[in-house]
């Protein structure tokens, strides 16, 4: 008897890449773009049974590109390879959304450095502040990520965030830092942090445009919610 199982399975690796060509990412379900992704680094298998076993063992799409390589390779199915590309398909979304923000001339949408923000630091495990520096026209002159290894509230102070922004030639900064908890909510210490800092930095000829928390998922903009 003749094996079709190869035909079978280059057709439909064939059929997952048409559909993504005309009808964009959209159109899949979070199995299918996994299904797809593992096609390039495990060839000659069907990746659907290992695409639902990530889902299964992670909960969700954003978890297994959060996942690190050491617990990507506890499932069966995934070797070296795979445990490689999943965390630098997450790490390339980051450098495009970091590349977006800053390659806009006009000045950066609050859409862009939403997404810049959760490419950024969604995934990390611990607390991490990051400061964007701005230009005069509201474009991404640089960032720094400073660790403050505290888990959902800030420990640094703004006379040191104001001398990194003065330091860059910012004219405005946005304070960006994540909860590992997973609810962006700010609590009464981000709050007064926040107040601090704007107006340490008033005094000093910076403008502070907005104080981003993520959470898992979520985020939340005091500029949008009035509290700036």
């Amino acid at each position: 008897m003749q094996n079709t199982t190869k035909p079978l399975q280059a057709g439909h690796r064939d059929r997952l890449r048409k559909k993504f060509l005309t009808a964009g990412m959209d159109s899949f379900l979070d199995h299918e773009v996994l299904e797809l992704l593992l096609t390039y680094s495990i060839p000659r298998k069907d990746t659907k049974p290992i695409a639902w076993k990530l889902l299964k063992s992670f909960g969700s799409l954003s978890n297994v590109l959060d996942a690190t390589a050491q617990d990507l390779m506890r499932v069966d199915g995934i070797g070296p390879q795979t445990a490689a590309l999943i965390p630098f398909t997450r790490a390339l979304l980051k450098r495009y959304a970091l590349s977006e923000v800053k390659s806009r001339p006009g000045g950066t949408t609050p859409e862009a450095i939403m997404n810049y923000c959760k490419a950024s630091l969604s995934d990390k495990k611990e607390e991490f502040l990051q400061i964007l520096f701005l230009s005069t026209r509201h474009t991404i002159i640089g960032s720094k990520i400073i660790s403050t290894g505290h888990r959902d509230k800030i420990e640094v102070a703004p006379r040191d965030i104001i001398g990194d922004a003065l330091a860059a030639k910012a004219a405005h900064i946005i304070i960006v830092h994540n909860h590992p908890s997973g609810d962006p909510e700010p609590s009464p210490e981000d709050i007064t942090f926040t107040n601090n800092l704007v107006q340490a930095a008033y005094f000093m000829g910076v403008g502070v445009s907005d104080h981003i928390i993520v959470g898992k998922g979520k985020m939340f903009s005091f500029r949008e919610h009035r509290m700036l």
